[in-house]
């Protein structure tokens, strides 16, 4: 049997989201002895096939699913037993591959992320508490390197202009003038100069040319 010092290892190592589903999402499921699991990150459902996303949030949906609406409420794992009678549970999900679930929170600044999903089919073992507590140490990890992923992650330089800055660039890009700028957005010439300082220093250019080159490159 998988160690849980072997699983945190691995989620450290990961070197991204794919790496983080495809081999974590394996040896999880390992551990518990379930049927299946699952690792989503809510941000990625759009990009997938639309049936399964269909699935998805519906299955993820705290209107539907009492667990689901646990994880969003409090942001601990839980397993259906916690919130609904065996017989409520059947009626909400039939399926003998989801007989049990069981589910993580991947939390990051302080919202919802993403969610470890776990199912046992009809005639296992129901998840315990002891289940409970190991999938609450694996989630810590998991937001864990979620949280230094995104810290880690290159700040676009649209991202580090307001929205103001950047009708100003577009309109640099344009090639108005600072007076034409002035009159297009209604404020004085000297706003428009001290702005682009301030947009000079943040993209770290020294020219208009630069500055929309530079802007440009990342907008691709």
């Amino acid at each position: 049997m998988i160690a849980l010092q072997t699983l945190f290892h691995a989620i450290a190592q990961a070197k991204d989201e794919q790496m983080l589903r495809s081999h974590i999402s394996v040896e999880v499921s390992e551990y518990f002895s379930a049927t299946r699991c699952g690792l989503f990150f809510f941000a990625q459902i759009s990009q997938i096939d639309s049936k399964i996303q269909k699935t998805l949030q519906i299955a993820l949906s705290p209107q539907y699913n009492p667990v689901a609406r646990y994880l969003l409420e409090r942001h601990a794992p839980v397993h259906e037993a916690l919130v609904v009678e065996p017989k409520t549970w059947k009626l909400i999900c039939p399926r003998a591959d989801h007989w049990h679930v069981m589910a993580g929170p991947i939390v990051n600044n302080g919202k919802l992320v993403g969610v470890v999903g776990l199912t046992r089919e009809q005639g296992m073992p129901a998840f315990d508490s002891q289940n409970l507590t190991d999938l609450s140490a694996i989630c810590l990890h998991i937001s864990t390197w979620v949280a230094m992923a995104r810290l880690q992650q290159p700040l676009l330089q649209t991202e580090l202009l307001t929205p103001r800055e950047m009708q100003i660039a577009s309109l640099v890009a344009q090639g108005q003038t600072n007076a034409e700028i002035s009159a297009e957005l209604w404020i004085t010439e000297n706003s428009v100069k001290q702005a682009l300082k301030r947009m000079f220093r943040k993209l770290e250019v020294s020219s208009r040319t630069h500055m929309v080159a530079k802007l440009s490159t990342v907008s691709k």
